[in-house]
């Protein structure tokens, strides 16, 4: 085991230093903006590194590149002092972590493994293909409507068909965003592609029904950090709930006050 450096604790309040060195089971941390969540982040792993778990053992997401990138920096400076091994750790996005458990399990789901992933103008005009394919009326239905409407209910990890049972489809509108979010849907799989919402809705949904690939994930995963949990939705949530079932050392921060 790699010596602990007493360093990593200085500058931390006794709060912020009780939620690093408390690893072993699941720890809440709120606060305000500017208090140091993403501080008790970053030291967090590298008081893990320092105390010699394996990099590839400590996953941590976060919401955008940029935050990713902020959060890589300060973990480099942290483990450069004490020369600790970061290779295999993965901090980065929601999306980038549910992207590379589909690389790899794809097949599971009936996709090729070099799928396309349609970024927001894709999906925009492959919505307004179907919408006219179907002679709907777009003033009623402009296409960045129903699309956000896709994108919520993923979201909220429904499918075309979970959608027809929850609402009922006992009115026109509902009925033309069934009608139309399945067709979307089948063009997608047909030309091997997922839009942006789909790669967290078939991650949970790959690791659910496959419980043996969550197994394996979970068993990596021994140490799961999650930033800016006020904004984490449905089909997120369960993700990083899924992957902390084994070993159940999840660490979360996020000011409720700025909750969306």
């Amino acid at each position: 085991m790699i010596p602990l450096m007493d360093w990593i604790l200085e500058g931390l309040n006794p709060s912020q230093k009780e939620a690093v060195v408390t690893t072993e089971g699941p720890v809440l941390v709120l606060a305000g903006p500017g208090s140091g969540k993403t501080r008790v982040l970053t030291h967090r792993i590298a008081h893990l590194l320092g105390k010699g778990v394996p990099p590839d053992a400590i996953l941590a997401v976060t919401f955008t590149n940029k935050a990713a990138e902020e959060m890589r920096y300060r973990v480099r400076r942290l483990t450069e002092r004490g020369k600790w091994p970061t290779e295999g750790l993965f901090l980065g996005t929601f999306h980038a972590r549910a992207i590379r458990i589909l690389r790899k399990e794809a097949s599971r789901i009936g996709y090729r493994p070099n799928f396309t992933v349609f970024d927001e103008d894709d999906a925009i005009s492959l919505i307004k293909e179907v919408l006219k394919e179907q002679g709907v009326d777009t003033k009623r239905f402009p296409a960045g409507l129903v699309m956000n409407i896709i994108s919520r209910s993923k979201n909220e990890l429904l499918t075309p068909e979970q959608y027809g049972e929850e609402s009922g489809l006992g009115d026109p509108f509902s009925q033309t965003i069934f009608s139309v979010w399945s067709t979307y849907q089948k063009r997608l799989f047909d030309a091997n592609a997922m839009d942006f919402d789909d790669l967290m809705l078939h991650a949970v949904r790959l690791l659910r029904a496959h419980p043996e690939i969550a197994r394996r994930y979970q068993e990596r995963f021994r140490y799961i950090h999650v930033d800016e949990h006020q904004d984490v939705n449905t089909a997120q949530h369960a993700l990083m709930t899924l992957l902390a079932e084994h070993h159940r050392n999840i660490c979360i921060v996020g000011d409720p006050d700025q909750s969306i």
